[in-house]
C-alpha cells in the first residue's frame, strides 16, 4: 500500500497545472530554438547559391519574428514560474509559521525561523534557471536525433558529449553533496547560536563576555567557510571542466563539420547548423552543472521541511466548546519539560471551582511555573490530565480559549509593535478594553506620559520601558479582555511600591468579578487577597487548603519551609 504524500508533495501537486503550462511554452522555445541552425542553414545553402538578396530579407525578416515570438515565450514561461513560486509559498506559508510555535512549545523555546528560510529557498528555486534545464532536458535527445539526421558523426559526438556531461554532473553531486549538507548544518546552528546571543546583548556587554562569544562564533565560522570552500572548489573544478569540454567541443564539431564539407558529405549549410544545433544540445546539462548548488540547496531545504512537517502534523479541527467558566482541575497529572527526562511535577490532583483565588507557593525549583505552564495547555501533560471547564486542556482551539485567558510569565515578552497592540494582544484593537486593562493595572497614566502614548513603538525587550512597566504592560495583556482565568507567575518580582499597590487593586478587581485567579508569589502581601493557598515542595502537592487554616499550619510547622520563586 503506498504512503499518503507528504504536504510539500502535495503543494507540488496543486501547482501541477501551472507546470504543465511551463511545459507546453518549453515545448514551443525549445521547437523556436532550432531557428539558428536553420537559418544558418538556408543562408549558407540557399542564399549564397543563388546569390539571392530578396530570399536572404524575407528570411531574416521571418528570423527576427520569430525570435520576437520566442523572447515573449520565455518572458510567459518565467511569469508563470514566478506565481507557480508564490501559489506553492501561500499553501505552506500559514502552516510552516504555526509549526514553528508548536515546535518552540516543545523544544522549550528552541525553535528557529530556519524553516521559513527553506521555503524561500524552494520558492527561489522554482522560478531559477536551474528549472529552464528540467524543462529543457527532455529536448535533448530530440536535438541529438537532428544531429544524426545532419550526419551521423554529429549524432556520435552528440552522444559521448551528452553522456560526458552527465557523469561530470554526477560527479559534482557526489564530490559535494557531503560537505554542502555538513556546511548547512553548521549555518543553521551558527546562526541560531547568534540569534540567542543577541538577544542577551545586555549581559553580555555588562560582562564582557563578547571576545569569548566571539571566538566560538570565529571557530564555527572558520568550520563554515572551509567546508563551503571545499565544495566550492570541487564545483568550481567541474563547472570549469563543463564549459571548457563544451566550448571545445562546439569548436571541433565545427572543424568536422568542414572536413565533411570539404569531402563532400555534408553542405556547408548543415555545418554551422550542427555546430549550433549541438550547443543548444548540451546547453540543458551545462546549465544543470552550473545551478547545481541551487539544486542541492533547494533540495535540502526541501527534505528539511518534509521532516518538520511530518513532525508536526496539521492538528485536527476541533468541536467549538461552550465558554468557560473558569473550572480547574487536575487528574495525577505528570508533568515533564521539553527536552527533559525528569517529571518535575508528579502526580499532582486538585480541583478549583470558577471564581476561586489560588495562591501557588512553594521553595525554588519545586515546580511551580511548569504547573502553571501545563495548566494552560503550554506544556503538556506525561501521564494523567488537567482539565478546564471538564476538557482536557489540549482539546480547545487555542484562538478561541486564548481571549478566555490571561497570563503573565516570570520573563516578560513585549513585542515589535506599539502599546496598545501589545495589550490588545495583536487582535483588533478595541480602544475601550485597552484603556480598559491599562487602567486596571495603574499603567494609563505612566503610558499617557510616553511621547506616543499608547501608539508608543516598543520592542521585544520594551524599548524605552523599564522593567517594571514592562511587568505591568505583560498584566495588562494577561487583564485584557476579562478573562475568565488568570494565571500570575511572580507578577510583583520588578515592581516599586507604587506597581504593588496597582497589582493588589488589579487582583481585587478580578476576584470582585469572580475570575479564577492562580498567582505564583514568594511575598506574603499577596497572600491577603487568596481563597486558598497550594503548596508544590519536589514536584508534589504538599498542603492545600483555605488561605487561614495553610497558614496557621504553616505557622506551627519548625522550620517554616522557605516561600521563594521557581
Amino acid at each position: 500500500m503506498r504512503s499518503p504524500a507528504s504536504e510539500l508533495a502535495q503543494a507540488i501537486r496543486h501547482c501541477r497545472q501551472s507546470f504543465t503550462s511551463a511545459a507546453i511554452f518549453s515545448f514551443f522555445i525549445n521547437v523556436l530554438m532550432l531557428v539558428p541552425s536553420l537559418y544558418m542553414l538556408q543562408v549558407y545553402d540557399r542564399v549564397l547559391g543563388s546569390n539571392s538578396t530578396s530570399t536572404l530579407l524575407m528570411l531574416t525578416l521571418l528570423v527576427v519574428v520569430l525570435f520576437i515570438a520566442l523572447g515573449a515565450l520565455e518572458w510567459i514561461r518565467s511569469q508563470i514560474l514566478i506565481r507557480v513560486s508564490a501559489r506553492f509559498d501561500l499553501l505552506l506559508n500559514e502552516r510552516l509559521y504555526r509549526v514553528l510555535f508548536r515546535q518552540a512549545l516543545v523544544s522549550g523555546g528552541k525553535s528557529s525561523a530556519q524553516p521559513l528560510s527553506d521555503l524561500l529557498a524552494l520558492r527561489q528555486f522554482l522560478t531559477g534557471n536551474g528549472l529552464f534545464a528540467f524543462f529543457d532536458a527532455p529536448w535533448v535527445p530530440i536535438y541529438v536525433a537532428l544531429l544524426f539526421l545532419f550526419h551521423s558523426s554529429f549524432g556520435i559526438v552528440a552522444v559521448i558529449s551528452a553522456v560526458l556531461l552527465i557523469l561530470l554532473a554526477i560527479w559534482n553531486e557526489k564530490a559535494t553533496h557531503d560537505d554542502l549538507e555538513q556546511a548547512n548544518r553548521v549555518s543553521v546552528e551558527s546562526a541560531n547560536i547568534t540569534s540567542r546571543n543577541l538577544r542577551n546583548a545586555e549581559i553580555v556587554h555588562a560582562l564582557g563576555m563578547l571576545p569569548a562569544l566571539l571566538l566560538r562564533w570565529k571557530e564555527k565560522q572558520q568550520n563554515l567557510i572551509i567546508l563551503q570552500a571545499q565544495a566550492s572548489n570541487k564545483a568550481g573544478l567541474i563547472a570549469a571542466l563543463s564549459k571548457t569540454y563544451r566550448l571545445t567541443i562546439q569548436s571541433l564539431i565545427l572543424g568536422l563539420g568542414a572536413w565533411l564539407a570539404i569531402d563532400r558529405q555534408i553542405t556547408p549549410g548543415l555545418m554551422i547548423g550542427g555546430s549550433i544545433l549541438l550547443g543548444r544540445a548540451l546547453a540543458p546539462i551545462d546549465l544543470m552543472i552550473g545551478s547545481w548548488k541551487q539544486f542541492l540547496t533547494a533540495r535540502t531545504a526541501y527534505e528539511r521541511l518534509n521532516t518538520l512537517l511530518a513532525q508536526f502534523p496539521p492538528e485536527a479541527e476541533r468541536m467549538p466548546l461552550p465558554a468557560p467558566k473558569g473550572a480547574l482541575r487536575a487528574e495525577q497529572a505528570v508533568v515533564v519539560p521539553p527536552g527533559s527526562r525528569t517529571a518535575v511535577v508528579k502526580g499532582v490532583n486538585f480541583a478549583i471551582d470558577p471564581g476561586v483565588f489560588v495562591a501557588l507557593i512553594g521553595p525554588s525549583a519545586s515546580g511551580k511555573s511548569t504547573l502553571a505552564r501545563a495548566l494552560l495547555g503550554i506544556w503538556p501533560t506525561a501521564n494523567g490530565a488537567i482539565r478546564f471547564d471538564g476538557a482536557e486542556v489540549a482539546q480547545w482551539d487555542r484562538a478561541l480559549i486564548g481571549p478566555y485567558v490571561g497570563y503573565l510569565p516570570q520573563d516578560i515578552e513585549l513585542f515589535d509593535g506599539t502599546i496598545a497592540d501589545n495589550i490588545a494582544r495583536f487582535g483588533e484593537l478595541d480602544s475601550e478594553k485597552v484603556v480598559a486593562a491599562a487602567k486596571a493595572t495603574g499603567v494609563h497614566d505612566m503610558i499617557l506620559h510616553l511621547p506616543q502614548g499608547y501608539d508608543t513603538e516598543i520592542g521585544s525587550t520594551g524599548g524605552v520601558l523599564s522593567a517594571g512597566q514592562r511587568q505591568r504592560i505583560g498584566l495588562a495583556r494577561a487583564l485584557y479582555g476579562d478573562p475568565v482565568l488568570v494565571v500570575l507567575d511572580e507578577p510583583n518580582s520588578n515592581l516599586d511600591e507604587q506597581g504593588e499597590i496597582a497589582l493588589g487593586q488589579a487582583l481585587a478587581g478580578l476576584k470582585q468579578r469572580g475570575c479564577t485567579v492562580i498567582v505564583i508569589t514568594h511575598r506574603m502581601g499577596v497572600l491577603g487577597l487568596t481563597d486558598r493557598i497550594m503548596i508544590l515542595n519536589d514536584g508534589l502537592l504538599v498542603m492545600d487548603g483555605p488561605r487561614d487554616e495553610v497558614l496557621a499550619k504553616l505557622q506551627q510547622r519548625t522550620p517554616v519551609p522557605q516561600v521563594a520563586p521557581n
